[in-house]
């Protein structure tokens, strides 16, 4: 028998766009999150006295990796090695090993070099263990190194493969170390260990082949809840279970109402927020679709929101409503949105040449997030919003 956790894409550090409106409170939890996320990892290992723990790759976040970071992590690996729990680590392309650590791990680390090699443990019950990988030396790393996994084939143990890497039939835009399922479906591993792609995906039950997702949500393209896998079994069939870590989760709901004043609006939204509070720290995007042609004006609007937010700031277990869209239900049955083809939304070069204009201009571009983070349908909405506005005031 084998119990392990296997954890990806922590991005310690990662930074969360500028984020003026939030109480100070609220913006430190964020800041914190994937910190929180981690201890809560490093505290379920120790509850289920795991063998050892996985992390995937993409520790840190490149350039804004901090002491702050590596002393954190130490302090955790710590905790872990009082219990003689081992820590196996391949770093991604987010930190590669040409950025050094300067912190020196605890002697329960192992770290993969640049090339593909092998660890071998013996777990609490004498099983024998062998894992497999190796961390990119550059952070643009599109070398496959799959082939120089060696075979289990006649190989005693349960043999475990880690890649930080791109499934084929994925949507990812950075496609390093690419793979197809043939290429790990060869090395007859009893499990894959994923990391990369910030979603939770079993690509593979037999073998076992997992993204467990990263372990902190950032933004709205990474919603629900995050966390890790807890792997548990032997040589004939392991099995994972995903626990939720995430210190908050992003998530979009949309609510009816038939109140059109501010006081009513008002009273709707608190509801909702008090029907999900009790599942803990959220930022949500909220659309409430009236039950009326009568239009609401955008200074009620402002309001409601101001109010909502207002009255997070002393919540626990805040439920944020960072991007609120109030309209009539009638306008939401067309949305501009369903005009566009899939096709041409992601039609990268299309949406580039859009954006050019706007980001090639000195004065504007210092003030802007950069556009390949955003969610191309929520711009559209958002048009469409801003155009909605513009007709209703003439």
């Amino acid at each position: 028998m084998v119990k392990f956790i296997h954890c990806a894409d922590l991005h310690l550090d990662s930074p969360f766009k500028s984020r003026s409106y939030l109480s100070q409170s609220i913006f430190e939890d964020m800041q914190n999150s994937a910190y929180e996320s981690f201890t809560r990892i490093v505290d379920l290992a120790l509850t289920e006295e795991v063998d050892f723990l996985i992390i995937a790759g993409d520790l840190f976040d490149q350039q804004n990796r901090t002491l702050r970071a590596e002393v954190f992590l130490k302090e955790q690996f710590e905790r872990l090695n009082k219990e003689q729990i081992f820590v196996y680590i391949c770093h991604g392309n987010h930190d590669p090993l040409s950025n050094k650590v300067g912190t020196e791990w605890p002697e329960n680390v192992s770290v993969f070099s640049e090339n593909v090699e092998t660890y071998q443990t013996i777990t609490k019950n004498g099983e024998e263990i062998y894992l497999h990988g190796f961390s990119y030396q550059n952070d643009a790393s599109y070398e496959n190194k799959i082939d120089a996994y060696p075979s289990s084939q006649g190989q005693k143990g349960i043999h475990i493969g880690i890649l930080h890497g791109t499934y084929s039939k994925s949507n990812a835009k950075d496609r390093y170390t690419e793979f197809i399922l043939e290429d790990l479906n060869k090395k007859l591993y009893h499990y894959w260990a994923l990391g990369h792609i910030h979603e939770r995906q079993t690509l593979s039950e037999m073998p076992q082949i997992q993204y467990p997702g990263n372990i902190q949500g950032r933004h709205f393209k990474e919603q629900g809840e995050k966390g890790c896998l807890l792997v548990e079994g032997d040589h004939l069939k392991l099995t994972a279970q995903f626990i939720a870590t995430q210190h908050i989760r992003f998530e979009q709901a949309q609510i009816t109402s038939d109140k059109t004043t501010k006081q009513g609006l008002f009273e709707e939204i608190q509801s909702f927020k008090a029907s999900v509070r009790e599942q803990g720290k959220a930022i949500y995007r909220l659309d409430v679709l009236v039950n009326s042609d009568q239009a609401i004006s955008q200074q009620d609007k402002l309001q409601v929101q101001e109010m909502i937010s207002d009255y997070e700031k002393n919540e626990h277990n805040f439920v944020f409503i960072e991007d609120l869209n109030i309209v009539p239900s009638v306008e939401s049955r067309h949305p501009l949105v369903n005009e566009f083809s899939q096709d041409l939304i992601n039609d990268d070069n299309l949406f580039e040449r859009a954006m050019n204009d706007l980001y090639l201009n000195p004065k504007a571009s210092k003030y802007l997030d950069n556009f390949s983070e955003f969610d191309r349908r929520t711009l559209i909405q958002h048009a469409e919003n801003l155009l909605k506005e513009d007709m209703g005031g003439e």
